[in-house]
């Protein structure tokens, strides 16, 4: 199979570097490489933001950025506690917004509105976990609960705010989606299925809001340095008994180690939570946003992979990823 990998390479070298070449110039923007994006060149006349999943990560990154820029920041967290810290560290107005949870999604939704007198222009949505099992081991009830937080939490929040923006006649939906939203890696099933999900309903909802001024965005970060490992860690522990199952072995010598890890390696084309805060300001404040953001190298190599390879081909690349 190896073999037959690098014989299909060596006879379409020329097409995969077209299409690598082509998929890097649309990673820039007026010019300038994407990672040399400059933030907040126009002043946002205080334009507000909500952001959730802002107790760390992606989400802490991008509202500290988007309060220096001068925005009307309202940063969401899951937890009590983790809103206090927002206030009284982070000076940046809070909600509580638990995505599991419908009622703190529009009791948090109308707090943001009451808080920028009833003015939304963006909606950065974020907040996400992992349940790192194979399928086979995964309980179904683990995964309707994933696809509360990961999805319908989603779309209940999304829908609060296309709702206001239609009153405004203009806004953004920014939705933090994933590498494994579209190019399906093993171990990661729970995770894959919501993010494939979400990538599914997001392009309908920019089909649908075409003839509105509401921009429908997508985010697809790869590896990037969070405490999704660590999360994913929690939830594995709290929902697959691994013991006694056909794959017992493999989770012992391979999964856990690796979920447990303190302080891990960098992997090969991990990113600091910047390279996504990027994304995000230009997708707020361009003028003709993209549709997708793709972020890291090895965002960009899968879906060239999935783009070119047949599905047996990707298959055997993915089985040794």
């Amino acid at each position: 199979m190896l073999f037959q990998i690098k014989k299909w390479f060596n006879t379409n070298l020329k097409r995969i570097y077209r299409v690598i070449k082509v998929q890097l110039s649309e990673l820039c923007c007026n010019g300038l490489s994407f990672f040399d994006y400059k933030p907040f060149q126009t002043k946002p006349d205080m334009k507000s933001i909500l952001i959730t999943g802002c107790s760390s990560g992606i989400g802490l990154d991008t509202a500290l950025s988007f309060r220096d820029a001068g925005w009307n920041v309202i940063a969401s967290c899951r937890k009590q506690k983790d809103c206090k810290t927002m206030q009284t560290k982070h000076n940046m107005h809070s909600v509580l917004i638990d995505y599991a949870n419908e009622r703190s999604i529009n009791k948090g939704f109308t707090d943001a509105l009451e808080y920028t007198g009833g003015q939304l222009d963006v909606l950065f949505n974020n907040g996400a976990y992992g349940i790192p099992a194979l399928v086979e081991d995964l309980p179904t009830p683990a995964l309707r609960a994933i696809f509360e937080t990961n999805f319908f939490g989603w779309h209940t929040l999304s829908r609060l705010a296309i709702a206001q923006m239609r009153k405004q006649n203009e806004g953004r939906i920014i939705q933090n989606s994933s590498v494994l939203g579209f190019a399906p890696l093993k171990f990661r099933g729970a995770y894959n299925a919501t993010k494939f999900a979400l990538e599914g309903l997001t392009d309908t909802m920019r089909l649908e809001l075409d003839q509105t001024n509401i921009h429908l965005i997508l985010i697809e970060p790869g590896p990037i340095r969070t405490k999704i490992r660590e999360n994913a860690y929690k939830q594995f522990k709290r929902w697959i008994k691994w013991k006694g199952t056909a794959n017992e072995a493999w989770y012992e010598k391979v999964a856990i180690p690796r979920l447990s890890a303190i302080d891990p390696p960098r992997q090969i084309f991990e990113l600091m939570p910047t390279a996504v805060t990027k994304a995000v300001i230009h997708a707020a404040t361009s003028k003709r946003p993209k549709l997708r953001y793709r972020i890291t190298t090895a965002t960009t190599l899968m879906m060239i992979f999935r783009r070119m390879l047949s599905s047996r081909t990707y298959d055997a690349l993915a089985r040794r990823l």
